[in-house]
């Protein structure tokens, strides 16, 4: 049976302008409703796109974000259109990983947040920095993950 293609349309895009640079003002926020809890959340991106800055050639990988929310949480439609605004920005993965952690930080002051960069190959080398902040309860916490992250070597 044939499908009427006429009624369908690309969800979410209605008047959705696309950033052509790094937007960082494209992030929303919105309440915490379980403020009281510590809870993680995580958000995976497995298309995650920027610039070299030196060739201008593209670098794919893959953006992994897990926070520890306080009173304000990131929109998950703002984000990606955040993470989206890299495609056509030149920067090194460890800026960019760290230029995410940053906004986001300022954006929600989380009580703890975490970037992961899985970069692909270029030149036969991967790439994959790791930034994280902690406030100070979770200064443990912080340590713990960056020293995890290092035993892996």
């Amino acid at each position: 049976m044939a499908r009427n293609t006429d009624d369908l349309h690309l969800l979410g895009n209605q008047g959705v302008k696309y950033p052509t640079d790094y937007a960082p003002e494209m992030l929303e926020t919105f309440e915490n409703q379980h403020p009281d809890n510590e809870y993680v959340v995580t958000f995976h991106c497995p298309e995650f796109t920027t610039l070299c800055p030196i060739t201008s050639q593209p670098d794919f990988g893959k953006i992994i974000i897990n926070y520890i929310p306080r009173n304000r949480m990131v929109e998950s439609k703002s984000l990606k259109l955040y993470l989206f605004s890299f495609r056509n920005h030149g920067d090194f993965h460890e800026d960019v990983v760290n230029i995410i952690m940053k906004d986001l930080v300022k954006l929600m002051n989380p009580r703890y947040i975490e970037v992961i960069g899985e970069f692909m190959p270029r030149g036969g080398i991967a790439i994959h920095p790791f930034a994280n902040w902690g406030d100070a309860d979770h200064q443990d916490l912080a340590k713990a993950r960056l020293t995890a992250r290092l035993s892996k070597f």
